[in-house]
């Protein structure tokens, strides 16, 4: 048992029980209620849609369609001639949005397995939430993917089976070694939300009727709580939390791989795997934030399980993850700036004075300026319109980040009569359809998918207690397992 929190004592029986009512009122873990309250106030929330989710449903359908379906098979059929692609950058927004969006994907497994694996409390009622951005987003990276490859019908070239045209992908290349690496992160990470959340199928299974409970039915396996199906899930669970933690670092350490071992100046970097890592959690639980500050607001009954503590959690972490970038960051800045390459020295003097050098100012000042002088301050951290703006110009400024380092560096290299740059064409509208559908299928999923895995909130609340030593009232949190 470990104690987990104190406070001053207090000085009567009346401050006492202020004292203790302020704290449940505070965490979600000390203010339990009845398992199937918290049931129903889960189910409530996932059957209570307003007219504007589904006006906003409707109007996200219309941009998928319009910009996935029209747009994307306009780029089919004329060509990749209609986007901005052209030598000497092969590489541009779709790239981008492939990165940022595998980025987006490691907030699930950092929040719901590293988290798991440290034991921290706070996660318990939102990994559910996290997890989902895990797979929708690496949904998109894969569409963003395609959408590179141009010619969509010809991507089962990607898959190293035997045939008879002799043809093998490069193993050489760090593209098959991201092929493989997203396609195994993709079945993990989904296979690692399936786990936890067949409890939860079970509840709806038996609170649902209709073609909600023949979906439910099929889905939670026959899960009836017994001990033995317990037993089993835990010890799958943390299988999986130790197993997918190599897989997440490897997925985006990969990804930088694609860039490192190019001969490009400011790209032969031996620091882009951290680098790229902690960029990644830095948009990821960002954006975590943001989805968390939206369900909290817009669900019903949302409000009792995500508290200000949670906020006030995710925004220590995003200030923690902002100074490590900011280290990453200029470490790698000054390397390539002290290693005295002429064609480097241009390129960085590019990226600061060139004509989006406002975009390297931004970077900065959303990444690291705006983090670190507001998240210090409880109050900000802990006020949900704050926190969302501040997630917000994070994830702006990681954008940013993805396009300095990919199409902006290729606009300069060792050949001067080949400057050129970066002129997107139907890459925003295809930007704007990726981000469309992810926003759609998770507001889709919230009302399939329950949100919040009462089990694992309900398995805190019995560890967490109240306990008095001597005057003094503290949390205490016993180990169940």
């Amino acid at each position: 048992m470990a104690v987990l929190a104190n406070s001053a004592a207090p000085h009567s029986h009346a401050e006492e029980h202020d004292h203790a009512a302020h704290l449940r009122e505070e965490h979600l873990m000390l203010d339990p209620r009845p398992r199937g309250e918290m049931n129903a106030m889960v189910m409530e929330s996932m059957l209570t849609t307003s007219w504007k989710f589904w006006v906003i449903s409707a109007i996200l359908a219309v941009v998928v369609v319009i910009c996935l379906g029209y747009y994307w098979g306009l780029m089919i059929s004329e060509g990749l001639g209609v986007a901005g692609i052209n030598r000497p950058i092969y590489w541009g927004i779709f790239l981008v949005n492939t990165v940022f969006w595998i980025g987006i994907s490691h907030a699930g497994t950092f929040v719901s397995a590293l988290l798991r694996v440290f034991k921290a409390e706070f996660r318990r009622p939102f990994t559910r939430a996290a997890e989902l951005m895990t797979t929708f987003g690496l949904v998109q990276a894969g569409l963003s993917i395609f959408m590179h490859m141009g010619r969509i019908w010809l991507a089962y070239w990607l898959f190293p089976y035997p045939n008879e045209r002799g043809l093998w992908p490069n193993f050489h290349s760090p593209l098959s070694w991201d092929f493989l690496a997203i396609n195994t992160y993709l079945l993990s990470s989904t296979m690692y939300l399936f786990l936890p959340l067949i409890p939860d199928l079970a509840m709806a299974r038996d609170r649902s009727t209709g073609w909600r409970k023949v979906v439910y039915r099929t889905l939670a396996l026959g899960f009836r709580g017994t001990e033995g199906e317990w037993t089993h899930l835990r010890f799958a669970m943390n299988l999986f939390a130790f197993a997918i933690l190599p897989v997440m670092f490897s997925v985006h350490t990969i990804v930088s791989w694609d860039f490192a071992a190019a001969m490009r100046p400011g790209w032969s970097s031996t620091i882009f795997g951290p680098y790229f890592v902690i960029g990644a959690l830095q948009s990821g639980l960002s954006a975590v934030a943001m989805v968390l500050i939206v369900v909290r607001g817009t669900m019903k009954n949302m409000k009792y399980f995500i508290r200000p503590e949670h906020l006030d959690a995710l925004g220590k972490l995003m200030l923690i993850i902002s100074m490590s970038w900011a280290y990453f960051f200029f470490n790698d800045y000054m390397v390539q700036w002290y290693n005295g390459d002429k064609w480097t020295d241009i390129l960085l003097k590019f990226h600061e004075e060139g004509p989006l050098g406002w975009m390297w100012y931004a970077m900065l000042i959303f990444n690291v300026a705006i983090p670190w002088l507001t998240l210090w301050n409880k109050n900000i951290r802990r006020n949900p319109t704050a926190l969302f703006i501040i997630g917000f110009l994070v994830n702006i400024a990681m954008w940013f980040e993805r396009y300095i380092i990919i199409p902006t560096s290729l606009s300069i290299n060792r050949f001067p009569f080949t400057y050129q740059f970066y002129k997107p064409g139907v890459e925003i509208p295809l930007s704007i359809g990726t981000l469309a559908l992810f926003i759609l299928l998770y507001m889709l999923a919230s009302r399939i998918v329950p949100l919040v895995p009462v089990w694992e909130v309900q398995e805190g609340q019995m560890a967490h207690s109240l306990r008095k030593f001597g005057k003094e009232t503290v949390v205490t949190v016993s180990d169940l397992e």
